[in-house]
């Protein structure tokens, strides 16, 4: 039988100054505990970088907008307003819905930086993931898309980076030529990018009187969704009262037929019939807000017609994040 090769320990690496630096999984930890940094100081930050963060949006202005052009709007931008202002060089920060070629970001020629919403993230907290990536793209060379790449699990939140007080007011778009300057000197690529994307945003217009509702319009029906920023149970007990009611419509051919549920808030959505445009919910909705304010005030328990109502917008209730 062969000798065994006596086994040499490599030495661990001590941190200095308190934080304990990454190294392999399988190394040793370099805290000195003798176990594999995956089972010491890792599984922390493996924890932190995955764990899902229910309302990554919760704390920024215009949370139910958020929700909304992350999962619902196709073709929207939005102007961010950083803490401290903007740096030097960069003259405005953009967030929007998708990027071409499914950027994460894109700093532009003259410096401006353009954040896509709508990518996958690598973590349970979007908000973190986009704060990586802004921070990343202000300093990124003009003319220079920014890649994906798991975000540090201490990094910053979109909450840490952005004004609180900024306003946060949505454009929706018909198309993304928003994406270039000069759609016609547009390169092959991002020209092939945006004819495909412009052939699959379904028309969407969001409504001027209701915040973050959202009509649109496809081949069978026209739709109108509406992110609401009230818990989901209290929200669910107030449509019931007016479902049960025969209020919970938008008027005549137009009917509540449940809800979403995306990033902690939910989604109340309504079946339009074709001929009805968004000008011609926004009076319908803002009488609804008015009912629907009412039922919410109301602590009086659910009667058995209003249960049964409840029951099935919950059986009908779809879950997108």
């Amino acid at each position: 039988m062969a000798k065994k090769r006596p086994q040499t320990k490599a030495k661990r690496p001590q941190p200095t100054d308190g934080r304990i630096p990454v190294v392999g999984a399988r190394e040793p930890c370099p805290c000195g505990s003798g176990r594999r940094y995956k089972a010491c100081h890792g599984r922390a930050a493996a924890h932190a970088v995955t764990e899902l963060v229910h309302r990554p949006f919760e704390g920024l202005p215009g949370e139910c907008d958020w929700v909304a052009l992350r999962e619902l709007v196709p073709a929207a931008t939005v102007e961010l307003t950083l803490k401290g202002g903007l740096p030097e060089g960069v003259p405005s920060v953009t967030l929007a819905t998708v990027l071409p070629m499914a950027w994460p970001a894109l700093r532009r020629d003259d410096g401006s930086v353009l954040l896509g919403l709508q990518n996958e993230t690598s973590s349970g907290d979007i908000s973190r993931d986009l704060a990586d990536t802004l921070q990343r793209a202000l300093t990124a060379d003009p003319g220079t898309p920014v890649q994906a790449r798991r975000a540090p699990a201490d990094g910053p939140r979109l909450q840490d980076l952005l004004d609180p007080d900024g306003a946060f007011e949505p454009v929706v778009h018909s198309g993304f030529e928003f994406w270039v300057p000069d759609p016609e000197n547009a390169t092959p690529d991002v020209a092939a990018s945006l004819e495909r994307a412009n052939a699959a945003a379904v028309p969407t217009v969001k409504l001027s009187g209701a915040d973050a509702a959202y009509w649109c319009e496809t081949p069978e029906k026209n739709h109108l969704r509406w992110v609401m920023p009230h818990p989901e149970e209290r929200l669910l007990d107030g449509l019931a009262r007016l479902h049960a009611a025969g209020s919970s419509s938008l008027g005549e051919g137009t009917r509540l037929v449940g809800s979403f549920r995306a990033h902690g808030l939910t989604v109340p959505v309504w079946d339009l019939p074709g001929g009805i445009g968004a000008e011609d919910v926004e009076k319908p909705a803002a009488e609804f807000a008015e009912r629907l304010a009412a039922a919410l005030a109301t602590d009086a328990p659910l009667t058995a017609d209003e249960r049964r109502a409840r029951g099935g917008l919950t059986n009908r209730q779809v879950t997108l994040s």
